[in-house]
């Protein structure tokens, strides 16, 4: 006897979109079938009728229990939190960030996530690598024992992002250490994401302001600009084509890093572009709101011309994931920079992804339901080798599914949300909301009724495939 059976709903998988019944069995999906085509018995039977059946969305990009720049030992959210909310909102895999900086090495950076995910989140969950300034050749040295052990993903900066005396330790990667990352990156079948501004760019425009006392937070564009994405994609670019080495833009914000990651796909390169929720649904004229400032996200909303090309990659493509960046502080903190400089990034955007994307791009916009499911799970899933374990229905693949109730239309309130005491979602008109969410077989969200077990989040070990590093796939 089947455990579990989903019948009635419209499901979504590669090979297209039909009123199908999908068969679980333990943590597996077993068949996707015709209706009636399954036996009659099953441990449960869900009704999707006027449901979206998909797989369970995938966070790219996640800023959990990390240091708040300019705010101490003060840290984002804890895994528990985030991966609740996130598990309401439809998204079953969270990827974060092990952090290795001047002082420790790759292996204890992996240890001190390994500590603070262990047993603490209701989530799947996998770490990226994130190397802070410049890169040591023993650390360089090291990489490929952490990708042969599943952390196939290393993210740098090319800014230190806020001026020196707010920044903390430098993050900032120099043209060089980036050309011999590139360089073993390539070797070793592993993807490269670049938070990618002109810092020579970002800190003039700094100390520009300063110098005509233009300080307040609502010309965070004029520093984080267009620009300085422009320039900074171009060169990262450039050494790309002189290494080889896949490269995914992580928060492109501007339609100037949109056309880059174009040219340079067109060309059959193995680059990809992730934007962010909250910069296709606000744009810099919404800083000038009282508080405006909770919009905010490193590196800047843009113009609204940028904030509809966003969506257009999104939509028609051009990009390949919607992220958010999750950054989840509480509202006092949020609000607590003032200027450009002290300004807290980041938001609690996990749990209102899927529902805004579906809402926006599908319900509004004309965005096909398998598009959906590309930039919501299945091209981060091929992008960052969890494909196909997840990001997608079909035989063989975990039972990661979300339920979207098609006709869960209403301006959302605080009560829709489930963590921190902001969201600058509050008011967001939905039109189809993740209900329903099912991770590894087990539903953990019954009707927007939480069910998981604590600590049931499992790591997922990773191995990106030489089809997405050797050309655009995603």
């Amino acid at each position: 006897m089947l455990d579990l059976v989903i019948r009635g709903g419209q499901v979504v998988t590669p090979m297209g979109v039909g009123e199908w019944d999908v068969a679980i069995q333990g943590e597996k999906i077993v068949a996707v079938a015709a209706p009636g085509a399954l036996p009659d018995e099953a441990g449960r039977v869900i009704d999707a009728k006027g449901m979206v059946v998909v797989p369970g969305g995938i966070e790219p990009h996640a800023h959990i229990s990390a240091p708040i720049m300019g705010h101490g030992d003060l840290k984002t959210a804890p895994p528990e939190e985030v991966s609740r909310a996130a598990l309401i909102g439809g998204t079953t895999t969270l990827m974060d960030f092990a952090i290795q900086y001047p002082g420790i090495d790759i292996p204890q950076a992996i240890r001190e996530r390994t500590e603070v995910w262990q047993g603490n989140s209701y989530a799947d969950y996998a770490h990226h690598l994130m190397l802070l300034g410049a890169i040591p050749p023993e650390i360089l040295g090291s990489l490929h024992e952490a990708v042969e052990d599943g952390f196939p993903s290393i993210k740098i900066f090319t800014t230190n992002i806020r001026p020196p005396a707010t920044t903390g330790e430098p993050r900032m990667v120099g043209t060089g250490h980036l050309h011999d990352l590139m360089e073993e990156i390539q070797r070793m079948n592993a993807m490269l994401l670049v938070h990618s501004e002109d810092d020579d760019m970002v800190q003039h425009m700094y100390q520009k302001l300063a110098r005509e006392e233009r300080t307040e937070w609502y010309n965070m564009h004029l520093v984080h600009s267009a620009e300085s994405e422009d320039v900074s994609f171009r060169r990262v670019l450039r050494i790309q084509e002189w290494t080889g080495a896949p490269v995914y833009f992580v928060h492109v914000s501007a339609t100037q890093g949109l056309n880059a990651i174009a040219e340079a796909r067109s060309n059959g390169r193995p680059i990809y572009g992730e934007t962010l929720h909250n910069y296709c649904c606000f744009s810099s004229d919404d800083y000038k709101e009282e508080n405006g400032m909770k919009y905010h996200t490193y590196p800047s909303l843009k113009s609204e011309d940028d904030r509809q090309s966003l969506w257009r990659g999104i939509v028609e493509g051009g990009l390949s994931t919607m992220a958010t960046d999750e950054y989840c502080t509480s509202w006092e903190t949020k609000i607590s920079g003032r200027t450009v400089s002290d300004v807290t990034g980041g938001h609690n955007g996990a749990e209102a992804r899927m529902g805004v994307t579906y809402s926006e791009g599908v319900s509004r916009r004309g965005m096909s339901l398998q598009r959906f499911v590309d930039v919501s799970s299945a091209n981060a899933a091929k992008i960052m080798g969890l494909y196909p374990r997840k990001g997608v229905l079909a035989p063989g693949s975990d039972a990661d599914i979300t339920l979207i109730d098609t006709n869960f239309k209403r301006k959302l309130t605080m009560d829709d949300f489930h963590i921190t005491d902001y969201s600058i979602w509050e008011g967001f008109e939905a039109d189809g909301w993740p209900v329903t969410t099912i991770l590894r077989g087990n539903v953990v969200v019954d009707n927007r009724e939480f069910k998981a077990a604590p600590g049931s989040g499992q790591f997922i070990p990773r191995k990106v495939d030489a089809a997405i590093t050797n050309s655009p796939k995603a």
